[in-house]
């Protein structure tokens, strides 16, 4: 079933702030998918708001960027 325009629109921003938050912290892609056990192709489809993550992939990825939940969801 196709997400709705809303619900991808908010994938796509949730992906943008994780690549903000990655970039400020000099993290490349294929660092953040070793710390957060993922595969790069999933953290690029994560950044390109391609895919919905369960909530345990968001708190590794909040975990291994080192930033507040607050930073991801705006």
């Amino acid at each position: 079933m196709p997400l709705s325009s809303k619900k991808s629109a908010r994938l796509q921003d949730f992906g943008a702030n994780v690549r903000r938050e990655r970039n400020a912290r000099s993290v490349t892609q294929e660092r953040l998918a070793e710390l957060t056990d993922l595969n790069i192709r999933t953290v690029q489809k994560i950044e390109a708001g391609e895919i919905n993550i369960l909530l345990t992939t968001v708190l590794r990825v909040r975990e291994a960027l080192g930033c507040a939940w607050t930073k991801l969801s705006r």
